[in-house]
C-alpha cells in the first residue's frame, strides 16, 4: 500500500476519548468508512458498521474491531437508498447501544459520463445514496441528540463538494448538496450541543483506488507511477494521497469536546487541491 508522511496517526484525541459514546458509520465495510469506524472504535466508541461485501469478511472485520478495541461493534446491512431501512437501522442501533451520539454519513456511489448522455437512473441513484440517505439518517437521530445536548454529525463529502470536474454531474451535485445540508444542520443544532461538519477529501489511498490505478495503467499502456502522478494526483499539490488514518483522526477530533466550536465547516483533506 502506498502511504506518504503522516499515514500513521498518533492523535491525542484517540486515546479512549469517546468512551461511552456510540456511532453509526455508513459505507464502512471498506475504504474511508472502515478507517473512520476503526478510529472511533479505538477512541472507545461503540460502532454500528454498515455496507455490503462478503459476509465472512465483514464478520471478521467486525469481530476484530470489537476485540482489539474492547468495544461493542455491530453490523447492519441496511439499504441506504431506502428511508425505511435507514430508520430501522437506527432503531436497531439504539436498542443495542442505548443511544446514538455520532453519525458518519459516508455511503456513496459514483458514475462518470458526459451530462448529455448521463443515465437518468444513475443520477437518481447517486442523489439517493450520496445525499438523501444522509438527510434520512440525520432526521432519524437528530431529535434525541438535541434533547441530550450532545451530537456529532460528520458528512463525508469530497473536494467535489467544493469544486467541480467534468463528467461527474450527479456526484458533484450530491456532494455540493451534502455540504449545504451540513451547514443547515449546524445552524439548527448550534445552541443544543449538536455539531455538523463535512470532511472533503481529495484522492484517498484505498483498495478501490489501487485497483483503478492498476486498471488504467493496463488499459492505457502507461506506467503505474505516471497514472498516479498525471491522473490521480494531478490536482493535489502535495502529490500524495490522503490516508484513511488521517480521515479517521480528524473524525475523532471533530467528535471531541475540543471541537465543540467547530460546526458548519467544510474541511478539505485534499493536499491543497481546492487551494487553486
Amino acid at each position: 500500500m502506498l502511504k506518504g508522511p503522516g499515514a500513521e496517526i498518533d492523535s491525542m484525541f484517540g486515546r479512549r476519548s469517546l468512551e461511552g459514546r456510540s456511532a453509526i458509520v455508513t459505507g464502512s465495510t471498506s475504504g474511508i468508512g472502515l478507517g473512520i469506524a476503526e478510529a472511533l472504535a479505538k477512541a472507545g466508541a461503540a460502532v454500528m458498521l454498515n455496507g455490503f461485501g462478503d459476509p465472512t469478511e465483514i464478520e471478521r472485520q467486525r469481530a476484530a474491531m470489537a476485540e482489539e478495541n474492547d468495544v461493542d461493534v455491530a453490523f447492519d446491512g441496511a439499504d441506504m437508498s431506502s428511508p425505511d431501512a435507514i430508520r430501522m437501522m437506527v432503531e436497531r442501533a439504539s436498542a443495542r447501544f442505548g443511544q446514538i451520539d455520532i453519525i458518519v454519513n459516508n455511503a456513496g456511489i459514483q458514475h462518470v459520463a458526459p451530462i448529455a448522455v448521463f443515465p437518468a437512473a444513475k443520477w437518481d441513484a447517486i442523489l439517493s445514496i450520496n445525499l438523501s440517505a444522509a438527510f434520512h439518517l440525520v432526521q432519524a437521530t437528530y431529535a434525541p441528540m438535541r434533547a441530550r445536548g450532545y451530537g456529532r454529525i460528520i458528512n463525508v463529502a469530497s473536494a467535489h463538494g467544493l469544486v467541480a470536474s467534468p463528467y461527474k454531474s450527479a456526484y458533484v451535485a450530491a456532494k455540493h448538496g451534502l455540504v449545504g445540508l451540513t451547514k443547515v444542520i449546524a445552524l439548527e443544532g448550534a445552541e443544543f450541543g449538536v455539531t455538523a461538519n463535512a470532511i472533503c477529501p481529495g484522492y484517498v489511498w484505498t483498495p478501490l483506488v489501487e485497483q483503478q490505478i492498476d486498471g488504467q495503467a493496463k488499459s492505457h499502456g502507461i506506467a503505474r507511477d505516471a497514472v498516479i502522478r498525471d491522473v490521480f494526483l494531478k490536482d493535489q499539490p502535495t502529490k500524495r494521497f490522503a490516508t484513511v488514518e488521517e480521515l479517521g483522526a480528524l473524525s475523532v477530533f471533530l467528535c471531541s469536546s475540543s471541537a465543540a466550536s467547530i460546526t458548519g465547516a467544510a474541511i478539505p483533506v485534499d493536499g491543497g487541491w481546492t487551494a487553486h
